[in-house]
C-alpha cells in the first residue's frame, strides 16, 4: 500500500502518492554555463530523468536561471545552500521548485520572504536535511541521555525537517515535499519511517554520498529500495560518484525491481551449471538489453514476469510462473515456454527471433 500523502504538481510532474513515483537527479555543469547545462538537461531527460536539480548560490548561476527554466524539457529545481536572496531569485527566474537545508537557513525573517514568494508564484519548496546540517549539540545532549545514536540522528533529521515545514506552512505554503538523508543507511531508514508516520508530506528519497556505482548502487537499492517496499516515497534520487546519466539508469533498475515502474518488466534468470549447453550469460544479457530498449522506445509490455534459463530442468521447470520465457535445451537449441507450458524449440538464432517478437504480443 502506497503511503498517502498531499498531492500537487512541480511543473507538469505530479508530486504525491496520486502520482507515479518520478526520477530527479542534478546537473554537474556550472549552472552559469547556460548551453552546457541545457545540453545536459536534455541528455538527462533522454535518459528517463523527470525532475532536475541545479546549484544556485552564486550571483552567476542565478542570472542564468531564467533562460535554463525556459529552455529546460524537465522541471527545474534550484538548490540553495546557503542565501535565503538566492531563493527568492530563483523562484522569480521561473524555476518549479527550490530545495533548502533547515539547517543552514535559520534566520525567520529571511525564511518568511522565501515562503511568501513561493505561495504567490505557486512553487514548490523541498525541506530537505542530511546528517551534516544538524546542531552538534542536540546530538550530544540525547547520546548523553541514553538514545542510541542513530535513533536520536533519525530523531533530529525529522524534527528539523518539521519545524521548517511548520514555519512555511504558517506563511502560506503547502507545496512541500521532505527529504531526511544520511550516507547511514540505518540512519536513512530510520529517518524516513518516523518522518512518514508524522506527516503527510511527500518524501524524496535518497543516500547521501551512496559512492561511485560498484557500491553505490548496492547501498541505495537496499536503502531506498526497502522504503519504496514500505509503500514510501514519491521522489527518488541514487546520489553517485559518476556522470548523472548513471544515477537515472540506477533509479530505473531500482523501480522496476521494486515493481512500480510504468511499463515495469522483472527479468529472473538462473545461475550458470554444468547442464547448461548454451552460452546463458550472453542470452540473459541479450534480453536484458531488449528488454530495456523495448522499454526506452516506450513499446508496451504485457509480459511482467520474464525468465532466461540454462535448462529444461529451470525452464519450465523452476520458472513455471514466468509469464514468457526463453531455455536452453539439449544439441543447443532454444526454448520457449509460456506460463510454464513449451510453446516450441528452435534453433538459437531463430528462437530468439521468435522470443523478441512475442514480447511485444498481448497475454
Amino acid at each position: 500500500m502506497r503511503r498517502q500523502t498531499r498531492n500537487f504538481f512541480l511543473g507538469r510532474v505530479g508530486i504525491g502518492s496520486e502520482h507515479r513515483v518520478s526520477i530527479q537527479s542534478m546537473c554537474n555543469t556550472r549552472t552559469a554555463d547556460i548551453d552546457t547545462t541545457l545540453a545536459q538537461i536534455r541528455r538527462l531527460a533522454a535518459a528517463g530523468c523527470d525532475i532536475i536539480r541545479v546549484s544556485a548560490d552564486s550571483p552567476e548561476d542565478t542570472a542564468a536561471l531564467q533562460e535554463i527554466c525556459r529552455n529546460s524539457p524537465l522541471p527545474v529545481i534550484a538548490d540553495i545552500q546557503f542565501s535565503g536572496k538566492s531563493a527568492i531569485a530563483a523562484i522569480e527566474s521561473g524555476c518549479d521548485g527550490i530545495r533548502v537545508n533547515p539547517g543552514i537557513i535559520r534566520d525567520p525573517e529571511m525564511l518568511a520572504k522565501i515562503a511568501r514568494a513561493a505561495a504567490v508564484n505557486e512553487r514548490v519548496i523541498r525541506v530537505g536535511a542530511n546528517a551534516g546540517s544538524l546542531k552538534l549539540h542536540r546530538l550530544e545532549e540525547m547520546v548523553n541521555r541514553g538514545v542510541p545514536r542513530e535513533d536520536a540522528l533519525a530523531e533530529l533529521l525529522c524534527q528539523s525537517v518539521l519545524e521548517q515545514s511548520e514555519l512555511l506552512a504558517g506563511f502560506g505554503v503547502s507545496k512541500i515535499k521532505a527529504a531526511v538523508k544520511s550516507s547511514d543507511i540505518a540512519v536513512t531508514l530510520k529517518a524516513c519511517r518516523l518522518l512518514a508516520s508524522r506527516c503527510d508530506l511527500p518524501l524524496h528519497l535518497g543516500l547521501t554520498e551512496a559512492g561511485t556505482p560498484a557500491k553505490g548502487i548496492i547501498r541505495s537499492a537496499i536503502a531506498v529500495g526497502s522504503l519504496l517496499a514500505d509503500g514510501i516515497g514519491d521522489t527518488i534520487r541514487i546520489s553517485l560518484t559518476a556522470e548523472p546519466e548513471a544515477e537515472i539508469a540506477a533509479a530505473i533498475d531500482i523501480l522496476d525491481a521494486a515493481g512500480i515502474r510504468e511499463n515495469a518488466v522483472e527479468i529472473i534468470s538462473c545461475p550458470t551449471c554444468g547442464r547448461t549447453e548454451i552460452d546463458l550469460i550472453a542470452l540473459a544479457n541479450r534480453v536484458e538489453s531488449l528488454v530495456k530498449d523495448l522499454q526506452n522506445k516506450k513499446t508496451p509490455l504485457r509480459w511482467r514476469k520474464i525468465a532466461v534459463m540454462g535448462c529444461p530442468v529451470n525452464g519450465p521447470g523452476e520458472a513455471r510462473s514466468a509469464d514468457i520465457g526463453i531455455a536452453g535445451s539439449r544439441n543447443g537449441q532454444l526454448i520457449i515456454f509460456r506460463k510454464g507450458e513449451i510453446s516450441g524449440a528452435y534453433s538459437e538464432s531463430e528462437g530468439f527471433e521468435v522470443f523478441a517478437k512475442m514480447l511485444t504480443e498481448s497475454v
